[in-house]
């Protein structure tokens, strides 16, 4: 059946099961099914995004102890794993990861599921260890795979599954530790899994893909040119199955892109650089922007193009280059994970130019460009030798241009240059950063300038960390760096430059990067000298960061921790000593309340334990407890928890900057918090561990949400994408949020939402899931600050019509901190308080103005409890579209339904209120007046039918029959046993209670505008 027919007949089946029908979850389930096979085919983003929000429609409808919620939950991990694949969002990613467990933890070994079960989370690790590289992830993922493998033989529906995955996982850790064995697995694999794959079979063009890869890297490893020759035919077979338009064509374009690249590289044929450059052309015009694979994309054809520069010399080539590395920059902006590739890019397209044309402004900035793609890749970095080489080369090339050094000492200085040049392995490239170092501290002896000082020390450390501690110069090197560091402390004591310029900033960073290398190493492989080499290294540092630098605090902590676990390998006293006078000065860098504050008093208890009980240093070791990579999956995992329960997109309040989850999980994890957390935890006694890195973590992600009318000009999220909001040209809506912001930083929150720009209005399913979530997210805020832009500053807040708009009353009701402020952004009546709902005085006229009694306001619990009064609540209230008078609800009764726009309102409330009384069985909020709604003549068309108050509950059996037959009295009670039968029958077919039903007369004598009074009553 065609794709687009299946989907019809899914959605057909759907209609024809009505909320409450007891098929209603497997009609959801395999429309979702049928939209992921069709995205899969066809690409198309809208049809996942559908799928998604069915697989949660479904997962609510088969709640725990559901027998088919593990497939639910499969379902929903594959689509939301797709849509990572296609837009790259972590979030995605992180939640297939967690609901893969769970639909795993509920399929033993024996049930039908378990497989694929096995499957979905080891495939899942797998993309998160190519994110994020983290070895554990990977080591899980190959237990998951070769234990599906045990469970399914050959010809099993699952088996080709877990042979792909695991011939995946050996080309993933060939790719990050090289071990050609591992290569030659995933090679044996790969064919294993084509030749279960016929032609004709829609898996085989991945599968092809795979090998072709395999041999590649085989090709890269061992230049066996047969293996080249069969990846091309591979790959090219591969493009043919996956014509234009398919989801795998981007990633066959770039298979056989590198099949060309590598015969280019080896043989140099002209015209196979040309068509890699017509492939990677092919592949960007895929990638529009905002695709996940475009910087990937923009960055390979930058760098072909550069190649046939570095071949032909046309200009146009580098021209373009430029262009497209610089576009890569913009989507790669500082702090995002993937920038080196940007300044990688940059740095080369910049020392190409100078080849070309000699201006030493190109060889400054690639030099600068290389510095700075050196911090993003610390030691022990796949990248970090290519980094060198590239900065080195650079260097060398600057100092022939600028070297004055007369006689046959130049000529010793050009054979030590000419090794840098082409380094054939670590000893000659530290030797030449070695030299270098020495030249520049010769300039320093001969002429002081601080500058010259500092390149001496930047250069000495390369050399160092090329050497570490197994080569025989380390101690020259250490000694050079010495006598260096010790100089530049001289300069800093007589004030002669008092700052910290930017090579010697970065010359500290390298560090203090290699110091968490050594101590890395020590943890793995316990060698005492790797410790004491990094406690040296730290000791460096703080000379050249000493109190009042930023990042001293941190520094002193990261020594500590050294000391102590020296302490625990040698029972050294001094070094424990030292630890504790250090610790009892921190506290005096920060203050109580900030979460550093609260570490170093943690961890000054604990190294006083220590020394005063030193048996129970072995019976808790440091490092028998957790090492730092434990402790960082531990935060790792916890910043995802939390992350989940809050809104996806934030403001800086800081920078005015709008960032996405992954921006801001690499704002967190680049702050000296989290570095100070990563160590300190590494103490923490492991029962308490998670919750204290949890109160830690919250600390530092706590938001502030806006509440507000909408005016004019407010800035959309396309409007606020890339930019700072503090440099936005002036309007109202972005005075409005920039204001906002502003108040938020200075209550000293970082992060901030705003629902003008924070949601992409576009988007119908991330418009329904901030409408399900936005009264949790307002509930866990720690503060909302309310914008009554009509309130002047001396005026009382009555009367303001933010108190009579409908989404208010869930930002009203939600958040258990609130601050008002007036028209010029004081705050209400100047009272300055941490939260205007702890005042008495203002709780109170917030009772008046909304009718809502003050115990609902200070402590609101979402559900269906009082639905008749919060009905009322909401009666006199308005919004601009009609039907989300309804939806502004949803979260103030804990309701889960679908987001309609463009439905009548009359239907939104009516689904609403049914939705009430299937889940509660609360049927006063049949009591109304009003006109009769068209949804069911048992609901009113209004909310406004909820204004008067609900008359008392009538406890005592009575007849009243007002102006009616008892015919029709006795039709209507039937109208509602129906309805209360059909959305709730657990609810409402019980033996006790039963439902009697009494009427008044109507106000305009119409029967249709009648009011129902309901009492519960013994059955009659």
């Amino acid at each position: 059946m065609d794709l687009t027919d299946e989907v019809s007949d899914k959605r057909a089946e759907l209609e024809g099961c009505r909320p409450g029908h007891d098929s209603r979850d497997v009609a959801l389930g395999d429309l979702a099914v049928a939209l992921h096979n069709r995205f899969k085919a066809e690409g198309k983003v809208d049809d996942v995004d559908e799928a998604i929000t069915l697989h949660r429609a479904a997962l609510e409808l088969r709640p725990s102890g559901h027998p088919e919620q593990s497939s639910s939950l499969l379902g929903l991990a594959r689509c939301l794993s797709s849509r990572y694949g296609n837009q790259g969002v972590v979030a995605d990613l992180e939640e297939a990861v967690t609901l893969s467990r769970e639909a795993l933890a509920l399929c033993p070994p024996d049930h039908l599921s378990h497989g694929a079960s096995l499957n979905s989370l080891a495939r899942n690790l797998r993309r998160r260890f190519e994110k994020y590289t983290t070895m554990h992830d990977l080591d899980e993922a190959f237990e998951l795979h070769r234990s599906a493998l045990e469970l399914h033989p050959s010809g099993h529906p699952e088996w080709s599954s877990s042979l792909h995955g695991l011939a995946v996982c050996f080309l993933n850790r060939y790719n990050n530790q090289g071990v050609v064995a591992d290569l030659k697995e995933a090679v044996t694999l790969c064919r294993e899994e084509l030749a279960h794959y016929p032609p004709g079979h829609p898996s085989r063009g991945v599968s092809l893909k795979t090998l072709a890869y395999g041999l590649l890297a085989k090709f890269w490893e061992q230049a066996t040119v047969h293996d080249l020759d069969e990846a091309f035919e591979l790959s090219r077979t591969a493009l043919e199955l996956h014509p234009s338009g398919h989801p795998e064509r981007y990633l066959s374009l770039c298979g056989l892109a590198l099949c060309f690249s590598s015969r280019y590289n080896n043989l140099g044929v002209v015209a196979d650089l040309e068509e890699v450059i017509t492939l990677y052309r092919e592949a960007l015009g895929i990638c529009p922007p905002g695709h996940p694979d475009r910087c990937v994309s923009l960055n390979n054809l930058g760098v072909n193009l550069q190649k046939r520069f570095k071949k032909h010399s046309t200009m146009l080539d580098l021209d373009e280059a430029f262009e497209l590395h610089r576009a890569v920059s913009e989507l790669y902006p500082p702090g995002h994970p993937e920038q080196f590739f940007s300044l990688h890019g940059l740095g080369r397209c910049f020392s190409s130019r100078y080849d070309k044309l000699r201006a030493i402004v190109d060889l400054e900035e690639a030099i600068t460009l290389g510095r700075a793609a050196l911090v993003l890749h610390p030691p022990g970095h796949r990248h970090r030798s290519t980094c060198l080489y590239n900065l080195g080369f650079n260097l060398w090339t600057r100092f022939w241009r600028q070297a004055s050094i007369s006689g046959s000492g130049r000529a010793k200085f050009v054979r030590r240059a000419a090794l840098v040049l082409r380094p054939i392995n670590d000893a000659r490239a530290a030797f030449s950063f070695h030299a270098l170092s020495l030249h520049f501290w010769d300039k320093f002896q001969n002429q002081p300038a601080i500058a010259d000082l500092d390149e001496a020390i930047s250069l000495a450390t390369y050399a160092l960390e090329l050497r570490l501690l197994n080569h025989g110069d380390y101690s020259a090197s250490t000694g050079k760096l010495a006598l260096f560091i010790r100089e530049r402390v001289q300069w800093f004591v007589q004030g002669r430059s008092p700052n910290e310029s930017a090579v010697l900033g970065q010359a500290v960073d390298s560090l203090c990067a290699l110091e968490h290398y050594l101590r890395d190493r020590f943890r793995k492989q316990h060698a005492v000298a790797d410790l004491v080499e990094a406690i040296t290294l730290h000791k460096y540092v703080l000379q050249l960061r000493p109190a009042g630098h930023p990042s001293h605090p941190s520094n002193i902590h990261d020594l500590k921790l050294c000391l102590i676990e020296k302490f625990h390998d040698t029972a050294a006293v001094g070094d424990s000593d030292v630890a504790i006078a250090l610790e009892r000065k921190t506290p005096d860098l920060s203050v109580p309340g900030d979460p550093s504050y609260d570490v170093s008093k943690d961890c000054l208890a604990t190294y006083l334990r220590i020394k005063i009980s030193p048996q129970l240093m072995r019976a808790s070791s440091i490092r028998s407890v957790a090492t730092e990579y434990e402790v960082s999956q531990v935060v790792r995992h916890v910043v995802s928890e939390i992350l989940e329960t809050m809104p996806t997109r934030l403001l800086n309040t800081q920078t005015g900057v709008l960032c996405d989850r992954d921006a801001q999980i690499s704002h967190f994890t680049s702050s000296q918090q989290h570095k100070q957390l990563l160590s300190s935890a590494m103490l923490y006694d492991p029962v308490e561990r998670v919750g204290r890195i949890h109160t830690v973590v919250s600390a530092c992600f706590r938001f502030a949400m806006f509440s507000h009318r909408w005016g004019e000009g407010e800035p959309s999220l396309r409007d606020v994408q890339g930019r700072a909001i503090y440099d936005m040209p002036p309007s109202s809506g972005v005075d409005k949020l920039q204001k906002f912001c502003l108040a938020a930083f200075k209550q000293g929150y970082q992060w901030a939402w705003s629902d003008t720009c924070c949601i992409d209005k576009d988007s119908s399913t991330e418009l329904q899931e901030a409408i399900g979530s936005m009264f949790g997210w307002y509930r866990r805020s720690a503060l909302t600050i309310v914008y009554l832009s009509d309130v002047p500053e001396t005026g009382s807040f009555a009367a303001s019509q933010w108190f009579g708009r409908g989404w208010t009353l869930q930002e009203l009701l939600a958040p258990a901190t609130v601050l008002f402020y007036t028209r010029n952004w004081s705050l209400y009546r100047n009272i300055e308080s941490s939260n205007h709902k702890a005042d008495s005085t203002i709780l109170e006229e917030i009772a008046k103005a909304t009718g809502i009694a003050s115990r609902f306001l200070t402590d609101f619990t979402p559900g269906m409890d009082d639905a008749r009064l919060r009905l009322q609540w909401a009666s006199s209230c308005r919004t601009t579209r009609p039907e989300d008078v309804a939806y502004s609800l949803f979260g103030i009764f804990d309701v889960h339904l679908p987001v309609l726009y463009g439905e009548s309102a009359e239907f939104a409330l009516g689904r609403l209120l049914a939705e009430v009384i299937s889940q509660s069985g609360d049927i006063s909020i049949l009591d109304w007046i009003g006109e009769v709604s068209t949804f069911h003549s048992c609901f009113p068309a209004r909310i406004t039918s909820y204004r008067t108050l609900p008359l008392p509950s009538v406890r005592r059996r009575r007849t009243v029959i007002y102006n009616k037959s008892t015919t029709w009295v006795v039709q209507c009670a039937a109208k509602i046993l129906s309805l209360t039968q059909r959305v709730a029958p657990a609810t409402i077919c019980k033996p006790t209670p039963h439902i009697a039903m009494f009427f008044l007369s109507c106000y305009s004598g119409r029967a249709e505008q009648c009011r129902f009074i309901l009492t519960e009553l013994p059955y009659i």
